[in-house]
């Protein structure tokens, strides 16, 4: 950093030297330099009395932006004319619209295709329409280029690896091992070792005795070269005995008639040095590495001379004339300049911030909504064997299996929360041998209810059904994972008898064959009898996770299969027994059935292919062609929590369906009742000709949907327990007439009796039907219901009640009397169909006015109150759809009440998301989903205008302060909804082609105005009680107004930002500085910065003396050098600058005026507008200098600002020269014991540092020959190009305050902000250094004529104190050496500073170029800078004439 500045300003000041004495200086020659006497002795008494003032803080001045859009219509020609023009307009078509298809997970939309058609009910069209509709977005072009410089498009990149120079200041230093290595070369030669080193005296010959054994170490240095510096001992920190240096070494040969395992280096004077090793192996590693870094040398000198880059010194030097020396210099100075460039980083590259990571800044990503699943697990059934088995063929040829069909249930429990958390995974593990033992036609039965199957292969979603007829392999997925989920596998098998009874012979250790062929023969007989019916028979459970971070716990295995309690088998028991899982003694009481169930569990990978749905819809990437391996995802119970939920994305509509308990030991309708079955089917109508819809999902082995289902049954049971889960796919719509019917059947299990060969028939009759219908008040039944039994169905059965018989009708006939006889529960899934109240409520009610063709207004309010007592998890599911009807609400009401109530419900929805940390699903909402309605001609209201007028009562001081503030605290949505429907309005209505101020109406803007002033009082005061509220709405206003700049009038915004800044005072608290300046950071980050600040000049002048500024060179009109261009440019904060130039003129007085603030405000203002030039600077559509130049005027200002603080820059801490104090009688330190007293005007203790009259003599504003030239009391030259520093008491503190007749503007400069008096304590060096950089960048940015006129429009106080920033540059960012930045690291304090160059490279080099170029260099300055007195043309303080000749040459 310091090599760059100091070569930016060299650079500069070498120019100024140049063309000193050419007119581009000064102008004005009757003018007078300085104040009299009588007004520097005034001066000097109202220093001494301000102290004792006290600080008054006054309101700034408002000055009224410019009309924008006015203005580019009026400037029109000045604009298309202008060569950067680019610069000065917007983008044309700078957004759009647009539609993106939704991208869903599976093969086929999850909507049915005729539910549309189906639908009926508003919520269920709406939610279909939601899942449906593709995403609608509004692109704004250059959005990339609207945030922080760490969000531009081509990232800020830190070099990898920057030029490395070696500075005479480290020449010591570097001989310490480990700083040498910080200027060696990447991938640089080293080595290090004990040698022996011949004396070289040629008066005596070398003898054995003669070697001195050293320390020898090699290292690069920063041109190249190397040196082989020898040392005592190892400890090469210390000054080295000697070196020799490799650049003069000619080869390393060998040399043995001394010393064995000697060498010796020739050079170039034909001298020698003798070393010699230990050992041979060590001899030649030496030579071999000297050797390869000579030849290396060579080979970069060959290739250096051959493109022609190096020169003979001798060449370079020799001219006869002092104009062939100057030739000679130019060339050489071209050279140097085109290898500075190429090499040349940007001057912000470098800076620490630049690198700082900061994420403070940036936006969320914001994503489409997508379907999310918890820890997924792949669950992997393989085998279920017991002991027991045997050979089921009926000639004993085939595999040994289990003797009977059983059949596996999964699902998972969570013991902590209580509750079943999935769906069952049917699973038939059975041999096909062992299926073969169910009929046929018992196999239809028990899956399709006596259908057959069809003709041909059925598909269904586009897959063959027997492929998945068969699933092996569930694909489970946990929100909530943690040690208690528990995988339970239930095993039944076909209805024989008692479970202890079925289970005896599998408890039994001895494998008799005897004992397996009866229980084989008695299982052919139950399957070929009583095959439709099964039996609970066995569990087991495994653990799935080892932590709550859901890591799988492979290692588990099943437990031991426990035999069924026919009295424990709800899930309820089931919980209970997974509780004492882990207490073994309790375990160890339950009765095992010997056998083993193989189910492995593990992680799922994302690109898992073949999988199918929860509805048997296919997943992308699946083989339809493949027919094996298909994974079934197994519906996971959601939590009814928020945080555990997400808003639906997909189509599914499932009911589950848990027939519980039966109650019939009182029954007296049934001789018998005994073995009870339940089977359920779904219907749509109660006549007696209605048949089951086949919704029901079936088991494995039969089709995948049935018209019935049967429960298991329980041997000798007239109170049995059920714990069967029936999964139903309801239909899109639902009416009054979808029921559930429940038929009772005794069954038969007596194989003995005369009913085993009887027809099927009489192994069941019927005892009993109960019915529940599904909706309720327009909802669908859910949780647990008690219905009573009925004898007999007749016709019409859904319309009785019981003891509400009519005559006209059978009477149904109620069993025990029309008791509650059974429990049954149901479990809703559904992304269509609601369970809560208040939501259903809400949207009937909109439907039902729909259709009455009005919205009754106090009728609707109360239902949107209503929706604030809406769940939290029914709020997150159903948030697309909810929210799309409270716009579509907003836009149709006509009653402002309805309006603001609306806003209120989405203020409530807003906060609760934002509360359970769900804000992201808003954004998602906001970004992709909200679409205004279609515009019309007929339309009369739109979103934006509505909910701006909502919000703006909302905010109005009567209202509720609760929600006004959580309005407030998540503003962002509703802005950001503004802004969305002012764009959809705009391409829509195809007023985005008319002019800005055509675009709203002018009630919308008074609209906006309104709202823009209800918030600033809420800002400005609600920050003590309510700080993140303030924050979060200061934050959103200008994220609105920034974007607003792409759609309104931008004369407008300007207006709005105006009235912002307004409501602030010089004086606030920190916190109000923090919400300005935040602010005005988000404002000026707009991708269009640059064209709403106009940078152009508002003169009456010509246009092409504006473009001179841009490209000098290739613009035809000339001008006399005695008459400078005039730029027309602004160098102080006038009131013209800030009004053309509004946003960068804002930024600038709100600096200023914060530097007279307490230091964290100054760093807060110093921030901002750093990080945005440092943007500028790698903003890649501004790469070209002219763009560059053009920004920089922007920027010009920024010399008044420092100049006006130069005093408080403080370079004591940085500066390594002795300044002598002793002549300044206590001056600074009495500035310093008041920060807020007035220092006059160029009060700065530079003026100690910097002799007058050398920039006396740069500016044309001084004699050489004055008596003020001795007053230099102490002058210390650190090199040929170091700085003067002196302490000239001459100088009396007000001496430049010169007239002001010739200074940059007559007007009152806009900066003075906020105080009558200015603060003149130091600033921080942090402060100094970012201030600074952005004053460098300026200078290097801005191009030589707008700096020349900056010269000669400047007064001579101005000048003065613009070579003092300058000096204080050169103080700032020189390089002090690596010994004093360990110290610094250390804490040890500043070092002792040496006195050779601190900025110079080391001039050793194999060409010496460099150093031919730097002697001139040197010389040339010395002759400009200190031979000013041998200057043969007089200067005088009255007079400043114009030099035409240049300065001669050194004598």
């Amino acid at each position: 950093m310091g090599c760059t500045t100091s070569t930016v300003v060299y650079d500069g000041l070498r120019t100024v030297l140049e063309r000193n004495c050419s007119g581009y200086i000064c102008k004005g020659a009757a003018e007078p330099v300085g104040p009299s006497e009588a007004e520097r002795a005034l001066s000097r008494r109202e220093s001494r009395a301000l102290p004792t003032l006290r600080v008054l803080k006054v309101k700034p001045k408002v000055i009224e932006p410019l009309d924008y859009e006015n203005v580019l219509v009026q400037r029109k020609t000045q604009i298309l004319s202008d060569v950067l023009r680019d610069m000065l307009q917007f983008p044309l078509e700078d957004f759009e619209t647009s539609t993106l298809r939704r991208q869903g997970r599976t093969l086929y939309s999850t909507v049915p295709e005729n539910a549309e058609r189906e639908a009926q009910s508003l919520f269920v069209q709406e939610c279909i329409k939601t899942y449906k509709s593709d995403w609608h977005v509004v692109n704004y072009k250059y959005e990339d280029y609207s945030g922080d410089f760490r969000q531009l498009p081509h990232k800020v990149a830190r070099p990898d690896k920057l030029a490395v120079h070696v500075f005479e200041v480290d020449e010591d230093v570097d001989k310490d091992e480990d700083t040498a290595s910080l200027g060696s070369q990447k991938g640089g030669i080293t080595k290090h070792g004990w040698l022996y080193k011949g004396n070289m005296n040629s008066a005596i010959s070398v003898t054995m005795r003669s070697f001195k054994r050293r320390y020898f170490h090699l290292t690069q240095l920063g041109d190249g070269s190397y040196n082989l510096n020898f040392y005592k001992d190892e400890k090469i920190s210390k000054e080295p005995k000697g070196t020799i240096f490799l650049d003069s070494c000619m080869g390393v040969v060998q040399n043995n008639k001394v010393r064995r395992f000697a060498f010796e280096l020739k050079m170039q004077d034909k001298s020698t040095y003798l070393l010699a090793a230990d050992g041979e192996g060590e001899m030649e590693d030496w030579i071999n590495t000297l050797n390869k870094i000579l030849h290396s040398s060579f080979e970069i000198a060959m290739q250096e001379k051959r493109n022609g880059d190096i020169h003979d010194d001798d060449d370079l030097g020799k001219s006869d004339s002092s104009s062939g020396s100057m030739d000679s210099f130019q060339s050489t100075r071209d050279i140097e300049s085109r290898m500075r460039n190429e090499t040349r980083l940007r001057l912000f590259t470098l800076d620490p911030d630049t690198q700082k990571l900061d994420f403070s800044g940036i936006e969320p990503d914001v994503k489409q909504y997508e379907e999310k699943f918890g820890k997924r697990v792949l669950v992997n059934c393989n085998d279920l064997s017991f002991n027991l088995q045997s050979c089921v063929a009926e000639n004993d040829e085939g595999p040994t299996t289990n003797v009977e069909p059983f059949y596996v249930t999964l699902s998972l429990f969570d013991i902590q929360n209580g509750r079943k958390i999935s769906s069952d995974f049917h699973v038939d593990l059975n041999h096909p041998s062992v299926r073969g033992m169910m009929p046929s036609t018992i196999s239809q039965y028990i899956n399709g209810g006596g259908d057959a199957h069809s003709e041909g292969q059925r598909l269904v979603h586009g897959l063959p059904e027997a492929a998945m007829q068969y699933p092996r392999q569930g694909v489970f997925s946990i929100t909530c994972p943690h040690p208690d989920i528990f995988l339970v596998a239930r095993i039944e098998k076909v209805l024989q008898g008692g479970i202890n009874h079925c289970a005896e012979p599998y408890m039994k250790s001895s494998d008799s064959t005897k004992v397996a062929q009866k229980v084989l023969k008695n299982a052919k007989l139950a399957c070929s009898r009583l095959g439709t019916y099964r039996m609970p028979f066995a569990w087991a459970a495994r653990p799935l996770f080892k932590d709550a971070s859901g890591t799988l716990d492979k290692s588990a295995r099943f437990s031991a299969l426990y035999r069924q309690d026919g009295n424990k088998l709800s899930n309820d028991d089931m919980l209970k027994l997974l509780a004492d899982f882990r207490k073994p003694e309790k375990m160890a009481k339950l009765p095992v059935i010997l056998g083993n169930l193989d189910v492995t569990i593990d992680s799922v990978a994302p690109d898992l292919t073949n999988c199918v749905t929860s509805s048997y819809i296919p997943v992308k990437q699946f083989d339809v062609s493949e027919r094996t391996n298909i994974f079934f995802e197994v519906e996971e119970f959601v939590p009814c929590l928020a945080k555990c939920s997400q808003p639906f994305t997909i189509y599914n509509n499932h009911l589950y369906v848990y027939p519980k308990h039966l109650k019939y030991d009182s029954q007296k309708s049934f001789a018998k009742a005994r073995n009870i079955a339940v089977c359920i089917e779904f219907k749509d109508s109660d006549e007696e000709d209605a048949v089951s819809l086949k919704c029901i999902y079936g088991r494995p082995g039969g089709p995948l949907f049935t018209k019935n289902a049967f429960a298991a049954v329980l041997h000798h049971q007239q109170n049995p327990e059920f714990y069967d889960e029936f999964k139903i796919e309801l239909p899109t719509q639902l009416h009054e007439k979808h029921h559930l019917l429940f038929t009772f059947y005794h069954v038969s299990c007596d194989s003995n009796s005369k009913a085993s060969t009887k027809k099927r028939e009489l192994v069941e009759a019927q005892v009993g039907y109960a019915w529940l219908p599904l909706l309720k008040d327009g909802r669908v039944v859910m949780n647990e219901i008690q219905i009573p039994v009925a004898a007999n169905l007749p016709a019409g059965y859904l319309g009785f009640q019981e003891g509400a018989g009519k005559h006209s009708v059978p009477e149904v006939k109620w069993v025990d009397g029309g008791k509650p006889l059974l429990k049954v529960s149901t479990h809703l899934v559904s992304t269509v169909y609601t369970q809560d109240q208040h939501l259903h409520n809400f949207f009937h009610h909109c439907q039902s006015a729909a259709s009455a063709a009005q919205l009754s207004g106090g009728e609707l309010v109360k239902y949107l109150k209503s929706l604030h007592a809406m769940e939290s998890h029914v709020m997150i599911k159903f948030l697309p759809t909810t929210l799309n009807q409270l716009f579509r609400v907003l836009t149709s009401a006509t009653q402002e009440d309805v309006a603001v109530n609306v806003t209120r419900v989405m203020i409530h929805i807003v906060a609760q998301c934002h509360e359970e940390g769900l804000e992201n699903y808003l954004r998602s909402y906001v970004k992709f989903v909200f679409k205004t309605e279609p515009y019309t001609s007929s339309t009369n209201r739109t979103v934006h205008e509505e909910l701006a007028k909502a919000m703006t009562a909302i905010l109005k001081p009567s209202t509720d302060f609760l929600t006004c503030n959580k309005l407030l605290k998540y503003s962002w949505y509703f802005f950001e909804a503004l802004v969305k429907s002012m764009a959809q309005y705009l391409i829509e209505s195809f007023k985005v082609k008319l002019s800005r101020n055509q675009r709203f109406s002018a009630a919308f803007h008074h609209t906006v105005e309104t709202l823009v002033n209800m918030m600033m009082p809420h800002i400005t005061q609600k920050y003590k009680d309510n700080l993140d509220a303030a924050r979060n709405a200061n934050h959103s206003l200008a994220v609105f107004i920034k974007r607003c700049f792409n759609l309104m009038d931008r004369g407008f915004m300007f207006k709005q930002i105006n009235n912002y800044s307004n409501c602030f005072m010089p004086g606030d608290p920190k916190t109000l500085f923090e919400f300005k300046f935040e602010f005005l950071r988000v404002v000026c980050n707009h991708e269009h910065y640059v064209p709403l600040n106009l940078p152009m000049p508002f003169g009456k002048g010509r246009i092409m003396r504006f473009q001179a500024l841009l490209s000098p060179h290739d613009m035809v009109e000339s001008y006399d050098d005695d008459d400078p261009v005039d730029l027309q440019l602004d160098y102080s904060l006038t009131d013209d600058f800030c009004k053309n130039h509004f946003l960068v003129g804002l930024l600038l007085r709100e600096v200023t005026a914060a530097l007279q603030e307490f230091r964290e405000i100054r760093q807060i203002s110093i921030q901002v507008l750093k990080n945005l030039m440092i943007k500028h600077t790698f903003d890649d559509r501004y790469t070209s200098k002219s763009q560059q130049a053009r920004l920089a005027t922007l920027y010009l200002p920024l010399f008044g600002l420092l100049q006006e603080n130069v005093n408080r820059l403080n370079v004591k801490e940085v500066s390594p020269f002795t300044i002598n104090h002793s002549n300044n009688n206590g001056r600074e330190d009495s500035l310093l014991s008041n920060p807020l007293m007035t220092p006059p005007r160029s009060s700065t203790f530079l003026d100690t540092s910097l002799h007058k009259d050398v920039f006396g003599a740069i500016s044309g504003t001084a004699s050489p020959h004055t008596s003020s030239t001795p007053n230099i009391n102490f002058v210390r030259h650190a090199d040929s190009r170091g700085s003067l520093i002196s302490t000239d008491s001459g100088n009396s503190l007000s001496e430049r305050h010169m007239d002001k007749g010739n200074s940059l503007d007559k007007h009152q400069p806009a900066a003075t902000l906020g105080s009558t008096l200015l603060r003149c304590d130091k600033l921080d060096q942090a402060e100094i250094k970012s201030l600074l950089m952005c004053f460098l960048h300026v200078l290097k940015s801005m191009s030589e004529d707008a700096l020349f006129t900056y010269w000669n429009k400047a007064s001579s106080s101005d000048l003065m104190d613009f070579f003092t920033l300058v000096e204080v540059c050169l103080h700032q960012f020189r390089y002090m050496g690596k010994r004093y930045i360990a110290r610094s690291q250390d804490g040890a304090g500043p070092v002792a500073h040496e006195r050779k160059s601190q900025t110079l490279p080391v001039s050793r080099n194999r060409a010496g170029m460099m150093h031919a170029r730097l002697q001139q260099l040197s010389s040339l300055d010395n002759s400009y800078t200190f031979n000013h007195s041998k200057c043969p043309i007089p200067y005088s303080s009255s007079n400043i004439l114009h030099q035409r000749s240049p300065v001669p040459p050194p004598q």
